[in-house]
């Protein structure tokens, strides 16, 4: 599988920008409300190191690359049409935008830090991103209570029946890939009784709140970070206990878009994600004097951020795991370190095996760390890097 991730936020705020220079597609971009329609879906990348050196190998990826010994494992990345307040109740491209939306598993915000942009993304100075930040979490909170009190009213109209209220909510909140037993735990860790019709309207609304943050979990790329008052903006928000719950990345899509854009010309030496850079080839004066303002901007900000926005949804957030299959004889047939899969942080070596083909999972009969030859059994967890083969009846 390819994980989703999901570029959110208000129009105008460089959400396009951010995914072109993560992708290198070219969606159109402007300074002007819905930009983007229809949600843009494109391939992406994440870093880990690549496990090839340690074997003494030249990995060949059959997806992705590899640089200078970091691999670039590819994840699927979605720009969301732009959202404005209302959007639960249909306002701008409100049901769209939730669909969409709720194809991913892991949000990245992107907020205009510099604040130019109003909650309707219009121009303007001196807007709080932070009111950006709440009205997206407000919008979602509305939306999973809606959802959350459709279930109390069908567990309401069964409860004679003294079906299971878990069950019944769960059922009601399934697109959220949220199951009985979860929605359970999130309740009794509320501390709430599990008697749904017992539940005033705070405690809907908290039960909806924990719901959301645990199923569409969320990072914020504080974008436009290049600016003075971005950085101000900074400094105050990262240090507000209220968004102690987040994590934020400081990002200037428009820098990263840049170094890519020079890279293709041959005008620079540039690695996605790396903090500095080298200017290869004769370019106008003005043209040199913008890449060493973004020289300054990297080396300060230990990169233009979007890598890292993309990495701390992924590894961080969604806590995933890369996982390279090997051959303990190395006998490479098809090329050495050609795959190299994400996996969940609880993924076994059986199910290591069902992610590589179902017949190979149905026949698993051990898998072998590579590292030491050591015979790895079916619900042996995994460790992010590992390097795996599995052995199997159906190979």
């Amino acid at each position: 599988m390819s994980y989703r991730i999901g570029l959110v936020g208000k129009p105008s705020v460089g959400k396009s920008t951010l995914f072109n220079a993560a992708t290198m597609n070219d969606v159109p971009e402007g300074a002007y409300p819905f930009t983007t329609i229809d949600p843009s879906i494109g391939e992406a990348y994440v870093r880990t190191p690549c496990a090839a050196p340690e074997f003494e190998e030249s990995c060949q990826p059959s997806v992705g690359a590899c640089e200078d010994g970091t691999r670039f494992v590819p994840v699927k990345l979605v720009d969301v049409a732009g959202l404005v307040p209302g959007a639960h109740e249909g306002k701008g491209l409100g049901n769209q935008f939730l669909t969409d939306l709720n194809e991913t598993d892991v949000l990245v915000h992107v907020v205009d830090f510099s604040g130019t942009t109003d909650l309707e993304g219009e121009p303007t100075e001196g807007h709080d991103p932070r009111d950006d930040v709440d009205f997206l979490e407000a919008e979602l909170d509305a939306w999973y209570l809606d959802i959350l009190e459709k279930g109390i009213e069908r567990y309401e109209s069964k409860h004679m029946a003294d079906p299971d209220p878990e069950a019944v909510l769960a059922e009601q909140l399934s697109a959220f890939g949220i199951v009985a037993a979860e929605v359970k735990q999130v309740i009794l860790a509320l501390g709430l009784e599990v008697a749904p019709l017992s539940w005033d309207d705070e405690e809907k609304e908290e039960l909806a709140r924990e719901i959301r943050k645990r199923t569409k979990p969320m990072v914020v790329a504080a974008n436009k970070m290049d600016t003075a008052a971005a950085q101000e903006n900074w400094e105050a928000i990262t240090t507000d206990p209220d968004y102690d719950h987040l994590e934020f990345v400081p990002v200037s899509a428009h820098a990263e878009k840049a170094l890519k854009s020079a890279k293709e010309q041959g005008a620079v030496d540039y690695t996605p994600g790396e903090d500095h850079f080298e200017i290869t080839a004769d370019l106008p004066a003005d043209q040199e004097a913008g890449l060493e303002q973004i020289r300054e901007f990297v080396e300060s900000f230990d990169g233009t951020g979007v890598q890292q926005a993309l990495e701390t949804a992924a590894f961080d957030v969604l806590d995933l795991k890369a996982v390279f299959p090997g051959t303990d004889s190395g006998n490479w047939t098809k090329g050495p370190f050609r795959d190299c899969f994400l996996l969940p942080a609880d993924a076994t070596a059986e199910e290591f095996a069902y992610h590589l083909h179902s017949d190979i999972g149905d026949g698993f009969l051990h898998a072998i760390d590579c590292r030491d030859s050591r015979q790895v059994s079916a619900d042996a967890v995994l460790d992010h890097r590992d390097v795996v083969e599995v052995v199997s009846t159906n190979q």
